[in-house]
């Protein structure tokens, strides 16, 4: 498997140095050179394989040889070992749950199958390798949960001080050993151009080894295409194979849609892709106007989706511009991809009335997807069939959403959280600016 730099077709690596580099020397994003499809035969018994089983023939297939099958397969089963049950709300709407894993998030499928990757290439290795990652909420947890004590690697988690909730916080802050919280006085895009700028710095590339856990890192993006293989085996199950399902997804860095993206590339039916973001609506708004303008984030109940200038947006005008016929990439990519964008009172009024008609408790970011799906059914597609992803267990929004469920209903708190609430929060406070960053890692 090789992959190119987006800033430059003609340089590419192998997966080995694009997953252990992160980011490319000229600030690109790494993206495989080929895209293979999957087998028909895969999709014809794919109602009898289970999400292990799938998600090592996609990788298998994508991969191409990269790593031997033996330990490929190792990889897979010790990631993910989780599942990501389809629940249907009635015949228009189901909700995929993606919040099983240990940080309650759909980014246990990355960070976990991205722990075991690296730690697979970097058997050997005498120097530590430090991986660096921000956090708009979700990331830092399933980040820490993964790479919790992994032997040769230091983990260094940026958060937005204030701007993640109290369950996030405690699961990034609380952990220790191999496990360091930096917590900056800005916005999570002040985090992730201090990550970003940290690469490109020629100091830091020649005393430490650099990686990124976040979803610039390819090695994120090829397992959450998993979950959207195991959403269509359910569906499959449920409406029969003539359907396609409409995936809507609550975006921020917008990891989770190019995901999507690339697993419909190698064959998944799809019917179309949602989407759904707060008030930091770049992306709706460039598929409204075809105008693309990052601008400051702004803080929201739906903290992970609080991003105002989405690095993944470049992968997706890659994969698009890459099509085939007549037009721009925004003419192109608009006939793939709706978008719509909530604020939160809108938010807080879906979370209530849902859970009133269907007893179902929606955390912030997955109440914008349904939203989003509500909109998209009564603007554009009156007979889909629609596939909410939902992000994260509500329980991680609790104290943020006290009161907004109907009759006074509270998520369970489960099992695998245990004690976390009450331990010690241990972080170090840093300014928005990369020399802070810098100092720190140096030292």
């Amino acid at each position: 498997m090789e992959l190119y730099s987006t800033n430059n077709r003609t340089n590419t690596v192998s997966l080995r140095e694009a997953v252990l580099r992160g980011l490319p020397p000229d600030n690109g994003l790494y993206m495989p050179t080929v895209i293979p499809i999957l087998r028909t035969s895969f999709f014809d018994s794919i109602e009898h394989f289970d999400i292990q089983q799938l998600a090592f023939e996609v990788t298998k297939t994508l991969l191409s040889g990269e790593i031997d099958d033996h330990d490929l397969k190792n990889i897979v089963e010790d990631s993910i070992n989780f599942p990501a049950p389809l629940v249907e709300i009635n015949q228009e709407l189901s909700v995929l749950e993606l919040f099983h894993g240990p940080s309650l998030a759909f980014k246990d499928f990355g960070a976990r199958f991205m722990a075991r990757l690296m730690g697979y290439y970097n058997r050997g290795e005498e120097e530590e390798l430090v991986i660096l990652v921000a956090t708009s909420g979700d990331t830092g947890g399933a980040v820490a949960a993964g790479f919790y004590d992994t032997p040769g690697v230091q983990v260094v988690i940026l958060y937005p001080s204030g701007k993640v909730s109290d369950l996030q916080e405690k699961q990034l802050t609380t952990l220790g050993k191999n496990i360091t919280a930096l917590e900056v006085m800005g916005t999570f895009d002040d985090c992730q151009k201090m990550v970003k700028t940290a690469f490109l710095d020629a100091d830091l590339r020649r005393t430490r080894r650099l990686t990124s856990a976040n979803s610039i890192n390819i090695a994120r993006l090829i397992p959450q295409m998993f979950y959207y293989f195991e959403g269509y085996r359910q569906f499959v199950k449920i409406f029969g194979g003539e359907l396609k399902p409409v995936f809507v997804v609550p975006s921020g860095n917008f990891g989770n849609l190019t995901a999507g993206i690339l697993a419909s590339r190698m064959g998944l039916p799809t019917e179309r892709f949602v989407a759904a973001t707060n008030v930091n609506d770049v992306v709706p708004s460039y598929l409204s106007s075809g105008f693309y303008r990052t601008r400051v984030s702004k803080r929201t109940l739906s903290n992970a989706m609080d991003v105002g200038a989405p690095s993944n947006f470049r992968r997706m005008e890659e994969l698009f511009s890459a099509d085939e016929g007549d037009g721009s990439t925004w003419n192109i990519m608009k006939k793939y991809i709706s978008g719509y964008a909530f604020d939160d009172e809108t938010t807080k009024r879906m979370m209530h009335e849902f859970s009133r008609e269907y007893g179902y408790l929606l955390d912030p970011h997955t109440a914008v997807g349904v939203l989003a799906a509500k909109k998209c059914r009564e603007i554009e597609l009156q007979d889909g069939k629609f596939v909410v992803l939902s992000t994260a267990h509500p329980i991680k929004f609790a104290s943020e959403v006290d009161g907004v469920y109907f009759n006074g209903q509270q998520p369970m708190l489960p099992e695998s959280v245990g004690d976390l609430l009450s331990r010690k929060k241990i972080s170090h406070k840093i300014g928005a600016v990369f020399s802070e960053l810098k100092a720190f890692l140096l030292g």
